[in-house]
């Protein structure tokens, strides 16, 4: 039931959450917390993360991203979910790791509800989804994907922290689970620009070709099963090649008794 390659996709996503959300903890918490180099940070992080787990997990690291894939009918409901929480307890864990390193916790951001933070939040979040749908669709660069979350960062960092990722706003205390600390803000505008962003670009720009490419970079490549093709393939091979005498043989046979 729990195959080594399923369980290397939960931990994928776990890892590759957490290490994104570090990345975006250091920058953001640092002195050089500007929009800008956090931006870049979280571009960088996202295209060395992709190209590390892409092959995995299909490298989402953003409960926003794996819902607007779920909502286009790309990636089934179990495995989905299973991603969602991966995703959350990365970020979870990425908070524990960061206020051990500091020796100190990390005061809340966000605060109430605001639309204009929601709309930018959803704004950027689209944006980074248009470009993730059209890498996958196009088999372009894991670095492309980067480039996408750095533009929509941007783009949302003139009203809100900009963070467009649920599981990394946990880890910066911008919304929790319980509680009303900003999580229609931060969990539930990503999630609607996530959502609206892959279904424009499924229903409008994928070709037929572009939409099965969608869907294939939510799984593992099947590269990753090359070995075991090549052994069933010997296999097969040598058991034709074995029959094929024998048959020979017994035509053989068969003349001559005649």
């Amino acid at each position: 039931m729990f195959g080594r390659r399923k369980v290397a996709m939960v931990v994928a996503e776990f890892l590759g959450t957490g290490i994104l959300a570090l990345v975006v903890l250091s920058v953001q918490r640092s002195t050089i917390g500007i929009p800008y180099f956090v931006a870049i940070a979280a571009g960088l992080a996202v295209a060395a993360l992709s190209l590390t787990f892409s092959a995995v997990s299909g490298a989402h690291f953003n409960p926003a991203i794996t819902l607007g894939l779920w909502s286009a009918r790309k990636v089934r409901t179990l495995p989905a979910l299973t991603y969602v929480v991966a995703q959350l307890l990365g970020g979870w864990a990425a908070y524990g790791v960061y206020t051990y390193f500091v020796n100190s916790s990390l005061q809340k951001l966000g605060g109430n509800y605001s639309s204009r933070v929601l709309i930018a939040e959803a704004t950027g979040t689209f944006i980074f989804a248009l470009v993730w749908g059209a890498v996958a669709a196009q088999r372009l660069a894991a670095s492309y994907v980067g480039a996408g979350l750095t533009l929509g960062v941007i783009v949302a960092a003139s009203a809100s922290i900009a963070i467009l990722n649920p599981a990394v706003a946990i880890a910066e205390r911008a919304w929790v689970v319980v509680g009303s600390t900003g999580w229609l803000t931060y969990a539930l505008g990503p999630v609607i620009g996530g959502v609206v962003g892959f279904n424009l670009y499924h229903l409008l720009f994928a070709t037929p070709e572009g939409a099965v490419a969608v869907a294939s970079a939510s799984r593992p490549s099947p590269r990753a099963n090359a070995p075991e093709v090549a052994t069933a393939t010997a296999a097969k091979t040598t058991k034709a090649a074995a029959k094929k005498p024998a048959r020979k043989t017994t035509t053989t046979r068969r003349r001559k008794t005649s």
